[in-house]
């Protein structure tokens, strides 16, 4: 049977969440394993791994997990989006309950770039993740926390009949494991105790 070169290691990421600190740990431990990292829309987060363009992706919750497993990792705060002239500016934090009269901008139709590009003109408030707001900040707006809005949740995804060894050590990498883990390293043989 002809052996072939594994391909990279390949990480899909989407907008506002930042692999960059693992990236580098699997750099510094597996320095001749390579890692491709790509940033992909949210609408393809999960079809990159089933498609297998991706061997893991940071997703964006919740998401289909028919066929994947799914490690939640973190918490994103929610904020709201709005013009540096607005009058809710004057808040420090804001509520649902202050949202109430004002022009909900929704980004689905358009890019969350594009979105807050409305929200600089004035034409309303935009709800998103704090990574996002901080991803597409602008001189001409600014954001407040929303103390009761939805919370937006972080995982890491991979497809269940992925049996790559490397998912493990990435796993161990996410999760904080150290290079002597024992998950990341073969058993050593145990020793027989001399009687007597």
């Amino acid at each position: 049977m002809q052996v072939t070169d594994q391909h990279p290691f390949r990480v899909a990421f989407v907008a506002g969440v930042s692999p960059d600190k693992w990236v580098r740990r699997w750099r510094d431990r597996t320095p001749r394993d390579p890692i491709e990292v790509e940033l992909v829309e949210d609408a393809d987060q999960v079809a990159v791994l089933h498609d297998t363009r991706a061997d893991m992706s940071f997703v964006r919750l919740p998401v289909e997990r028919e066929g994947l497993h799914v490690i939640p990792l973190y918490v994103e705060v929610p904020v709201v989006v709005l013009s540096v002239e607005h009058e809710l500016t004057l808040l420090d934090e804001l509520s649902l309950a202050d949202l109430a009269d004002e022009q909900l901008i929704e980004d689905a139709p358009m890019t969350v770039k594009d979105a807050v590009a409305v929200a600089a003109g004035g034409g309303g408030a935009l709800v998103v993740p704090m990574s996002l707001a901080r991803l597409y900040a602008r001189k001409d707006v600014t954001s407040r926390p929303l103390v009761d809005g939805p919370e937006s949740r972080v995982g890491l995804a991979w497809r269940i009949d992925n049996e790559d060894p490397r998912v493990e050590t990435f796993i161990g990498i996410v999760r904080g494991r150290t290079a002597q883990s024992s998950r990341d390293q073969p058993p050593e043989p145990k020793r027989k105790r001399k009687r007597g």
